[in-house]
């Protein structure tokens, strides 16, 4: 037998379970047998239901529909990024970049795609301790373009944090298609 055979067949006896039938002889069950359950019938009717969508869908189980497309951004869209004079930490030069695009249909871009792209052309570098707890910090030709890493204290302690200035924040709007193709 088929497995959407097989489906189709579960199905049937699923259906005779939540109507209080014995699925191998069409019988009516004891008002006290167990699959008389209040709970398990509805249990038997949800199943039902599920196995309905899996059979309308060929046998297949539908997986939850993403429809919004990869990440991308227009000319016109970057055109009209805003740049900070003062230097800004990588979450907001994603926010910024995000804002620009319509989140509705497309997926938003992560700040650690680009800062794993700024690590790979060698703008950052692992910490290796250097900074607390600091993953990464700018390179000597990261520092050249413009990131920095600073002390910032927080009622949580010191930590230490990445900042682009506007001349690090044009780096990535430049790229973004090449940081994005990744």
């Amino acid at each position: 037998m088929e497995e959407f055979e097989i489906l189709c067949r579960a199905k049937t006896y699923i259906d005779k379970l939540a109507n209080g039938i014995n699925p191998l002889n069409d019988e009516l069950l004891e008002e006290n047998d167990i699959v008389n359950n209040v709970k398990l019938s509805r249990c038997f009717f949800y199943v039902s239901d599920v196995l309905r969508k899996v059979i309308e869908n060929g046998g297949f189980v539908q997986k939850s529909k993403n429809k919004r497309k990869t990440f991308h951004i227009s000319e016109e869209e970057l055109n009209q990024y805003e740049y900070s004079d003062e230097p800004i930490s990588i979450t907001h030069v994603v926010r910024r970049i995000n804002d620009l695009i319509n989140q509705n249909e497309v997926k938003r871009l992560s700040y650690k795609v680009v800062s794993d792209w700024l690590k790979d052309i060698g703008m950052l570098e692992d910490a290796n301790g250097r900074y607390g707890n600091a993953r990464t910090c700018p390179s000597k030709i990261g520092e050249e373009l413009g990131i920095s890493i600073e002390k910032r204290i927080s009622t949580q302690g010191e930590y230490f944090a990445t900042y682009y200035n506007r001349n690090a924040q044009e780096f990535i709007i430049n790229h973004i298609q090449a940081i994005t193709r990744k």
